[in-house]
């Protein structure tokens, strides 16, 4: 080999399974015990400090393996200090950083796209919103899913450059391989997500105005406000949340408190 040396370079871990990790090793030291509540994504996020999609991430990485339950209203729970299945499930790219890259690639994409894309292309775009419209109206879900993919892959296509064509399919890829982002799909869908129809139409009608700078920017913030919907459709409530909720009810709800009526003196 010419007296070289080959260095095999490792895969830099991503950041939520860093995260994921810590709180595996914090569950099998006892730190948080079986039938116990993770504290709070917040308290969390500033623990570790990252944010609180990275945390959402490292979440969904050990509800995966065996390690915690979800319970929507009341938090994050330990079921067992080490996966069930004796291993660890494959980790792939985050769903929010698919999000993240998806963001920054599809919005100059689609930037490119507007000053490529022909008559035929934006009517085939068309077509698929209403594709995607009837299916949302027949809760097609995974029917309208697979025509936003394809509306997304014809901006890139529209580029006429193989790399950014390659990178938006690759991404796309991710998301179909990902157990995690399988996991937060499931999710989404049960909360009732759907492709929004109005965002896809403002792509839309940035490209036929063939306005780069719109059409980024419209790109922008669809893909900002998927990541929005997916947060808050998987959002944990947790207990001190839930209960000052119910507080907030309870004062809204018990009537305004007359003028001359008595305060009660706590003793």
């Amino acid at each position: 080999m010419d007296g070289g040396y080959c260095f095999a370079m490792a895969e830099p871990r991503r950041l939520y399974e860093r995260i994921a990790r810590r709180l595996a090793k914090a569950i099998e030291d006892g730190v948080y015990e079986v039938g116990r509540r993770l504290p709070s994504e917040r308290e969390l996020a500033h623990s570790f400090q990252v944010s609180r999609p990275t945390v959402r991430e490292a979440i969904i990485a050990i509800e995966l393996d065996g390690l915690v339950e979800v319970r929507l209203g009341s938090g994050v729970y330990v079921v067992s200090r080490h996966p069930p299945s004796g291993t660890e499930h494959v980790k792939d790219i985050g769903p929010f950083e698919l999000l993240e890259a998806r963001r920054a690639i599809e919005g100059e994409a689609c930037a490119l796209a507007a000053l490529q894309i022909d008559d035929e292309q934006l009517a085939e775009l068309a077509t698929l919103i209403e594709e995607m419209r009837a299916d949302n109206r027949h809760n097609e879900i995974l029917m309208s899913e697979d025509a936003d993919r394809r509306f997304h892959e014809l901006i890139a296509a529209s580029t006429q450059n193989s790399a950014i064509i390659a990178a938006v399919q690759m991404l796309w890829d991710a998301r179909a391989r990902s157990p995690q982002s399988h996991l937060l799909d499931n999710k989404s869908r049960a909360s009732g997500l759907k492709p929004p129809i109005e965002e896809h139409s403002l792509i839309l009608r940035a490209l036929k105005r063939h306005d780069p700078d719109a059409a980024r920017a419209a790109m922008h913030k669809h893909l900002t406000r998927v990541m929005e919907n997916m947060l808050e459709a998987t959002e944990v409530a947790d207990i001190e949340r839930a209960r000052a909720i119910a507080a907030e009810k309870r004062e809204r709800y018990s009537g305004p408190r007359r003028k001359n009526s008595p305060r009660r003196v706590r003793r």
